[in-house]
C-alpha cells in the first residue's frame, strides 16, 4: 500500500534487493487513502480511512459518476506514487480483491497500462488442491467470486495483461502456516501458480487484520519443510515479470 505509514521504509528495503519483485497493492477500501479526504470525500470515513462497507460502496461506484471520478483519481494517485519509488512495477492487485468490481477493473486497466502494468492477480483458487492438503476443510471462498473472476480474466486477456492460472491464499488468508504452504507446494497444478501471504515479525501495526498469524506466515517462508517442498516440486520461482509471455 503506497499510502501506508511504512511505505517509505518498504521502498528503501526493496531498493536494496534488486531481485525482489514488487507490485502495487491498490487500496480503495479498509486502508489508507493516498489523496486528502476533501479530494475523495465519498471514499473515506471519519479520520480519512477508506470505507469498510464494501457492498454499499460498490453500489455507489456503479451508479454515481462523482464516486467513480474519485475512484479513478485515487487509483491514478497510487500508480503515480509507485512510479515515484523508481521500482519496476511487477504486478498489480487490490486490497480485498476489490478490483473484481467491473468499474474498478476498467479504471485500473485504463490507468494502469499508462504506468506499465503488465500483470494482475485474478483470485481463482482451486478447492480440490486445498482439500488434498486438508481433507474435509471448508470450501474456498473463491467459488463466491468465481463469476466476477472469470469476467476479470476475460477483460485482462482482451487488454493483453497477464495473470497466473491459479492463486493460493484466499481460503487461508492470514493463516498460511508452514504445513499448509508446504502442502500446497507439493500439490501445485500445472501452469503458473501464485501463492500470496502476509508475513511480518508481529501483528498490531496500523491496518493489520485481527486474527492474522503474521509471524507464523513469515516463519513458513523460511521453514525447512517449505524449502524441501520447493526442491522436490521442481517449480521455477519468480515474480509476474519472470513469466510474462515473450513480446
Amino acid at each position: 500500500m503506497v499510502g501506508g505509514p511504512a511505505a517509505a521504509d518498504a521502498t528503501a528495503r526493496a531498493r536494496a534487493m534488486p531481485r525482489l519483485r514488487v507490485g502495487l497493492h491498490l487500496a480503495l477500501v479498509d486502508g489508507p487513502a493516498l489523496l486528502a479526504p476533501e479530494q475523495v470525500p465519498d471514499l473515506v470515513e471519519h479520520g480519512g480511512r477508506l470505507r469498510t462497507d464494501l457492498a454499499r460502496l460498490g453500489w455507489e461506484i456503479a451508479v454515481r459518476p462523482a464516486v467513480r471520478r474519485q475512484v479513478r483519481a485515487e487509483i491514478e494517485a497510487q500508480f503515480k506514487a509507485f512510479r515515484a519509488t523508481g521500482l519496476p512495477l511487477d504486478h498489480v492487485n487490490a486490497h480485498k480483491h476489490y478490483h473484481l468490481h467491473p468499474v474498478i477493473a476498467g479504471e485500473m486497466l485504463s490507468v494502469g497500462r499508462a504506468y506499465g502494468m503488465k500483470g494482475v492477480r485474478v483470485p481463482t483458487e482451486p478447492g480440490e488442491v486445498l482439500a488434498a492438503v486438508e481433507p474435509g476443510r471448508q470450501r474456498s471462498p473463491a467459488w463466491i467470486m468465481a463469476p466476477w473472476a472469470r469476467r476479470l480474466a476475460r477483460k485482462l486477456r482482451r487488454a493483453g495483461v497477464w495473470s497466473p492460472d491459479v492463486v493460493f491464499g484466499l481460503a487461508w488468508s492470514g493463516q498460511m502456516t508452514t504445513t499448509r504452504v508446504a502442502g500446497l507446494i507439493a500439490r501445485l497444478p500445472a501452469g503458473a501458480n501464485e501463492i500470496y501471504m502476509h508475513p511480518a515479525v508481529r501483528g498490531g501495526f496500523p491496518f493489520s487484520a485481527p486474527g492474522y498469524l503474521y509471524a507464523d506466515e513469515l516463519a513458513a517462508l523460511t521453514a525447512e519443510e517449505t524449502l524441501a517442498a520447493l526442491r522436490s516440486s521442481g517449480a521455477a520461482l519468480g515474480g509476474f515479470a519472470d513469466f510474462l509471455p515473450a513480446a
